[in-house]
């Protein structure tokens, strides 16, 4: 039985030999570029060659700073083949993000993709106590006339003389299963980030539940374009890796949607936001179309849902509905299938709460969203669909080997062999969240009558009116993010007398909604002030919320020009919402709403 991902990797690469494993097309170019298992196995070991040429080795820390590319996976796997310890960065973190992650782990090597990338790494030199090199992806970027840079293909020859052939194979036949892999920094929607410490044990565990789950084979291909920075992305490269799958590299993730029909993948893992803007895309160009050919569409969508509605349950949709959706499907579905390309299989979801219907649309073109809920600390997956039985409004059921209980404050408590090993140099956060071998996730849920999981919200992120009511934010912005005009939502209202909102509208649907008055405007600060487009948004909150509570319902908003992202800091690296980023950044506009008018 494999212990290690170094063994695995190799094992593969001893059945497959010649076949391809990776696909990558570099920036500006046309085509892509084909790697076999025989290149990852070599390139792989001069990775590790070199690492221990320059000294480092067992437990060493040692950073990945880049976008997407199979040198990520290259050095991912190098690191490990030396029992090194891979601490991930997100692509566009900040100069003080890294200098924190460098300094706590002390980190004296650092491999680098982009110009700007580099840049920040250097920068490191001179504020860091630790960082003494950094390994260059592109030769281009190497900085000549500072030695502590090094060259992609120079630190490559470094280890090539064969010196530390015996070496490599020793550390190798060292390891034990439970070596300390990977330093992840969770994105810190709360306090400080904290360095969550997953072992062989936890990847090696987690193959082996998601074999028993989910059906992938060697003729499948997945399209990698989540950041590996994450422990989604990272994880599933690693199970195409143990089953023998091609894993096409994306480097920009903005370009996914026209890259989907050249790579035709059968495999996906995606995150909720991709599917919120997609359908917003369809959408508005649904709004274009003439009468009939609307009314085609809407029927073909309920047609699908009616023939989905039926498979969620395991059942033979009857004859008449399957001859409808064959007409559907000819008519749109298989249309709409072909903006992922028309080869997809199934696509992972998870990373953030869903809207049902969103869901309920994308099954019913066809798409299997296998929705799923995890963590970084459980090495990604907890729950998920199984292909047979699912509900919508759930995230599946508890994986094998793994077993959830909700505890009596409503928190969902999981216990497993991929649970984490604690939180680095942080003993006192650790014994927060591992108690008796439960991790406590600080996510309220519980269980459907079917036994799915369901994640209800943030524990933390749950809070109390001035008049004592406890409010759901999810719920709430779930209900109004399905508003085509909403694009973002955050609700507020903390120790106050009622909820507020924020609003980024969708500023196409808004554009072609107000088209005469949109174009007397030079820019969408001034759209959304005009008293039109704020009474268009109040009577829709205010028929969107009807079936809400009268404490839940958002009783004032505010529009944005400016939408949540990574780069103003609001949304985390895994486009989850920074409340506390929130509430200080609009700390004016929010009391503003509760002044009297």
């Amino acid at each position: 039985m494999e212990k290690h991902l170094v063994e695995m990797m190799r094992n593969r690469a001893s059945r497959y030999g010649t076949r391809e494993v990776f696909r990558f097309k570099e920036t500006g170019a046309k085509d892509y570029k084909s790697y076999t298992w025989q290149e990852l196995n070599n390139t792989t070991d001069r990775v590790a060659k070199s690492l221990l040429s320059l000294g480092f080795g067992p437990k060493s820390n040692i950073g990945i700073f880049s976008d997407n590319k199979p040198h990520w996976t290259f050095c991912d796997l190098g690191i490990l083949a030396i029992r090194g310890v891979v601490v991930p960065f997100f692509s566009t973190a900040s100069k003080q993000q890294l200098k924190y992650i460098v300094d706590e782990t002390r980190m004296e090597l650092m491999f680098v993709g982009n110009r700007e990338q580099l840049e920040k790494a250097v920068w490191l030199f001179d504020n860091s106590d630790s960082l003494k090199k950094v390994v260059c992806f592109y030769e281009s970027l190497s900085a000549d006339k500072d030695a502590r840079c090094i060259r992609w293909n120079d630190f490559l020859k470094l280890g090539a003389s064969g010196s530390f052939d015996n070496r490599l194979s020793q550390i190798l036949e060292s390891a034990e299963p439970d070596d300390l892999a990977t330093i992840i920094y969770t994105s810190g929607t709360t306090g400080e980030p904290k360095g969550v410490m997953l072992g062989q044990d936890n990847f090696m565990s987690c193959f082996k539940n998601h074999d028993e789950r989910l059906k992938v084979t060697e003729e499948d291909v997945s399209l990698c374009f989540l950041p590996l920075s994450h422990i989604f992305e990272r994880s599933w490269t690693f199970y195409m890796l143990h089953r023998g799958a091609v894993n096409v590299y994306l480097e920009n993730p903005k370009t996914v949607i026209e890259e989907l029909p050249k790579v035709r993948p059968s495999l996906m893992c995606t995150v909720p936001r991709f599917f919120e803007k997609t359908h917003e895309g369809i959408r508005i160009e649904e709004a274009r179309w003439a009468p009939g050919k609307r009314k085609i569409f809407e029927w073909a969508v309920l047609t699908g849902m009616e023939y989905s509605a039926y498979l969620k349950n395991n059942e033979q949709p009857p004859l008449g509905v399957r001859v409808r959706r064959g007409i559907a499907d000819l008519l749109v579905l298989k249309k709409l299938r072909s903006i992922f390309g028309g080869n997809i299989r199934y696509m992972p979801c998870a990373g953030a709460a869903i809207n049902p219907e969103l869901l309920k649309f994308f099954h019913a073109a066809g798409l299997f969203l296998n929705y799923g809920y995890g963590a970084t600390e459980t090495t990604a997956t907890v729950s998920c669909f199984r292909d047979d039985v699912y509900e919508f409004e759930a995230s599946g059921t508890v994986m094998p080997g793994t077993t959830v209980r909700i505890s009596e404050q409503d928190e969902i408590l999981v216990q497993g062999a991929t649970v984490f090993k604690g939180y680095y140099n942080k003993p006192e956060e650790t014994a927060k969240v591992l108690k008796d071998g439960w991790y406590h996730s600080g996510d309220q849920g519980t269980f459907s009558e079917a036994g799915n999981l369901i994640m209800l919200d943030r524990i933390n992120d749950i809070f109390k009116t001035s008049g004592g009511k406890f409010v759901s934010p999810q719920k709430v912005e779930l209900l109004l993010g399905r508003d085509p005009f909403i694009e973002q939502v955050v609700v507020l209202g903390d120790n106050r007398k009622f909820i507020c909102a924020l609003i980024v509208p969708s500023f196409v649907a808004l554009k072609s909604q107000f088209g005469a008055i949109s174009k007397a405007f030079p820019d969408d600060k001034s759209l959304i002030v005009h008293p039109s487009v704020q009474e268009f948004f109040r009577n829709r909150l205010e028929q969107i919320q009807e079936e809400l509570m009268p404490h839940e319902k958002a009783v004032k908003f505010t529009l944005l020009p400016e939408a949540f992202s990574i780069e103003n800091e609001v949304l985390t690296s895994t486009l989850k919402i920074r409340r506390k980023v929130i509430y200080e950044k609009y700390r004016e506009l929010i009391d503003a709403m509760y002044l009297p008018r």
